[in-house]
């Protein structure tokens, strides 16, 4: 790979090399700088090299987010170990996340095994007990070093909460409502907190037009700040842009991916970050970069067996796409050393 050091030099940079940095401290720099961290989804080696060199080369600090199923596909200790080699080879700040834990014990063993930040998401619970079981990872992740993020309200995308028709912040709706997220915080004590403004996972995001609910997002961050809360961190989750052009690649060259993909439009996102959301997560649009690159390379040469030979393409795909994030998107290149 261009742009990591060779392993003529790698010992001699291991003695000096970025530790894992702590998200209260990049967020606190993210809300200063109005910008937002990239928390990239990380799977496999491939994944996570595309992301560090992008990152490296952009100086960007950068959150590497790491799922249930991920550790169900690679294996706990595997991933451990890329992120040991990540940290090794990189000097800009990086942090290590769980996504969606599910669980109190889930939390604990990503807590135990070093995560600088863990995400409890209970939010399909009753708010009470949303608030209940997010209070008991935070005590635990406090007493260890570590930070934690939460979430109030479902991801169910713009078109699909009935509830919420005309911007109104009615009780029983999906979306997150201003004044709960105060009496969240307050008494759950989560560190940042992922919000649901029409946001949803996966390449089908919307019906018709897509757009987020930004009005609701200042909403939000305007009672916090009203409240005493401060400058407080937001996260947006479902945050790919699902790009056509992939999408077209991919179907170009045998997917049936359908033409009603839609993603977060990067100028909404644009907005986010300067409201107030410090925190963005993308994990579809590095699927939809690698298949596209597989998919293109494996039609195209159709003799070839070697993984190395598509996984490479595959690789400086996700790498170009993290670099576009970080640069035009989310605006944190160059300021790894804030």
């Amino acid at each position: 790979m261009h742009g990591l050091p060779d392993a003529a030099t790698y010992l001699k940079l291991t003695k000096n090399f970025m530790p894992l940095t702590h998200t209260n401290d990049l967020f606190a720099k993210a809300l200063k700088g109005k910008y937002a961290l990239g928390a990239f989804n990380v799977n496999n080696m491939e994944m996570t090299q595309a992301i560090i060199e992008a990152c490296e080369e952009e100086k960007a600090p950068v959150m590497l987010q790491i799922s249930r199923g991920a550790r169900d596909y690679a294996h706990p200790v595997y991933l451990k170990k890329l992120i040991e080699a990540a940290v090794s080879l990189s000097t800009i700040p990086l942090a290590v996340h769980l996504d969606h834990g599910d669980t109190f014990d889930l939390c604990k063993q990503c807590i135990d095994e070093g995560f600088t930040s863990v995400m409890i998401d209970a939010s399909h619970e009753s708010f009470e007990k949303n608030v209940e079981i997010c209070r008991k990872v935070v005590d635990y992740a406090h007493k260890h070093n570590c930070v934690v993020e939460g979430e109030l309200g479902h991801l169910v995308g713009a078109q699909f909460d009935d509830g919420e028709e005309g911007g109104n912040y009615s009780a029983g709706g999906h979306y997150t409502q201003p004044e709960e997220a105060v009496q969240f915080v307050r008494q759950s004590g989560v560190d940042s907190l992922a919000v649901a403004i029409g946001n949803s996972h996966g390449a089908y995001k919307f019906k018709g037009e897509q757009h987020l609910d930004l009005e609701r997002l200042k909403a939000i961050k305007r009672a916090l700040l009203d409240s005493g809360l401060g400058d407080y961190p937001l996260v947006l989750h479902g945050a790919s842009s699902v790009p056509k052009e992939y999408v077209l690649e991919i179907n170009k060259y045998g997917g049936q991916l359908g033409e009603d993909t839609a993603g977060v439009p990067e100028a909404d996102i644009e907005v986010a970050r300067r409201v107030g959301c410090t925190k963005v997560n993308i994990d579809t649009d590095l699927r939809l970069a690698m298949t596209a690159a597989i998919r293109k390379f494996m039609a195209e040469k159709p003799k070839e067996f070697d993984p190395r030979k598509y996984l490479g393409p595959a690789r400086k795909a996700v790498k170009d796409l993290v670099r576009h994030k970080v640069r035009n998107v989310l605006c944190c290149a160059g300021h790894a050393f804030d």
